[in-house]
């Protein structure tokens, strides 16, 4: 539909809106038209919203003259509005005067003709707005073009965008795209719990079990239930600043071809998603470490017989090792549980065979998980590799225990100009508050760590 049929439309469904309207003022809606009457006007206003919404993404779309045609159009409406009101308010007290007391007896009650009134104010005062796509679409240009410096502040914020102190909030349309990719990248993020707050948030772990009783005597006064108490201990995920950094030539920047949001937007996806996966899974960052990082908080599990992956017959070895490995889990987390193993595990794997010559690894398309591994799906990453990227990692276990917090609003973004103007470069700098951890019960560890070839370390 073009813009002049949907401008008639609009004339139109203001057209009747105040024709009725002008019939309520002059009382001449009676009781038993009342359902009618509220049921068109409802019908009306939800067109005049459409209208009026297609009209202000089509301005959107053809830039200018839309607006203005479309500003004449709602003008003419609402100057259609004062002289049908007028008018019908001329013909209503003719008509008026030749009724008769009954039918005015029949008239509607005030409140019920302020309620309509009232619906009919909101149709006739209904303004277009962009579709929600359009606006992330302006939201995540107009970020971009600021951070790239072709806007200036006072058109960012103009524009929605939150400034000051040097930085900008990087709005969520964008947070959620960096999110999104690094969820993709991240598989604790995948398969894990992330919570959005404003605050901290506290998990209890059970650190004491409940005591049972049984009694097969009739208790009586001297023997009553002994008392058993639980204890439980805090986890505590306190979000830490976390930042990242990524750099743009000036001559990206200023090429008027190059899609700068793009640009912009898939260097913060990178430099923000190596640090918060190196964070997660292994936490070793030097003054910043994470001690419910996986590596780290997951119970390790050792050979009961060494294997040696260069050696032949390493296959049915490695097998019974990972049987032995699966079998650590209590039930409960077990039946919740599954594989993430890093590139060198993988490889392994495919090359693997059971005792029945049937391939270990082997594809499963029923839940649409790519591979299954003695049951329980299988999933890969580099972000798993040990201190020897060529050591097979695996972990097992439910992911489900490893909470992420994300703090809403606290994505934010700093322009580093003068820092690398000397090699005609722009930095970005991301900043988040962010905290990741592995929270399980000393009674039900969540996740198992096994890495071919380690030993358990010696006590003294």
């Amino acid at each position: 539909m073009n813009k002049k049929q949907l401008l008639a439309m609009q004339k139109r469904n203001k057209k009747r809106l105040t024709d009725l309207r002008s019939k309520l003022e002059n009382n001449e809606v009676r009781a038993e038209d009342l359902e009618t009457v509220q049921q068109e006007v409802q019908e009306l206003a939800d067109e005049a919203q459409d209208i009026a919404d297609a009209l202000a993404n089509m301005q959107d779309e053809e830039g200018e003259g839309a607006g203005e045609e479309s500003g004449e159009g709602s003008g003419a409406g609402e100057g259609e509005e004062g002289r049908s009101g007028e008018e019908d308010g001329e013909e209503g007290s003719g008509d008026e005067e030749g009724e008769d007391e009954g039918q005015r007896s029949a008239g509607i009650s005030s409140e019920q003709r302020s309620a309509v009134m009232t619906a009919i104010s909101k149709g006739l005062s209904t303004r277009g707005s962009k579709s929600t796509k359009k606006k992330e679409k302006e939201i995540r240009s107009a970020f971009a073009n600021f951070v790239a410096g072709k806007i200036s502040e006072a058109e960012a914020r103009s524009l929605g965008i939150e400034t000051g102190n040097g930085s900008v909030t990087v709005p969520e349309v964008v947070a959620s795209e960096v999110i999104t990719y690094a969820q993709e990248e991240n598989l604790l993020r995948k398969y894990g719990s992330v919570h959005k707050t404003k605050g901290n948030v506290k998990y209890p772990v059970l650190v004491k079990k409940a005591d049972a009783n049984v009694n097969k005597k009739e208790r009586a006064a001297g023997n009553p239930i002994p008392e058993t108490t639980i204890e439980f201990d805090e986890i505590l995920l306190s979000p830490a600043e976390f930042d990242a950094l990524a750099t743009v030539t000036q001559k990206l920047l200023n090429m008027s071809g190059a899609p700068v949001e793009t640009i912009v937007i898939d260097e913060l996806k990178k430099a923000y998603v190596r640090k918060e996966t190196n964070y997660m899974f292994n936490g070793d960052d030097v003054g910043n470490e994470n001690p419910g990082a996986l590596a780290k908080k997951a119970v390790a599990f050792y050979e009961t017989t060494p294997v040696d992956i260069t050696a032949a017959g390493y296959s049915q070895k490695l097998y019974s090792q990972l049987v032995k490995f699966k079998g650590q889990p209590v039930t409960e987390v077990l039946k919740k549980s599954m594989w993430i193993v890093n590139r060198a595990a993988l490889t392994i794997l495919e090359d693997m065979t059971d005792t029945t010559g049937r391939p270990l690894l082997h594809q499963d398309a029923t839940d649409g998980v790519g591979y299954k591994l003695l049951g329980h799906k299988l999933d890969f990453t580099d972000a798993a590799d040990g201190t020897d990227p060529t050591k097979p990692v695996f972990y097992f276990g439910d992911f489900k225990a490893f909470h992420i917090q994300d703090v809403i609003g606290g994505m934010q973004l700093q322009k580093l100009i003068e820092t690398y103007a000397s090699t005609n470069r722009v930095g970005f700098k991301i900043y988040n508050l962010l905290d990741g951890q592995l929270v399980y019960s000393p009674f039900e560890p969540a996740v198992y760590r096994y890495e071919v070839g380690a030993t358990a370390p010696v006590t003294p």
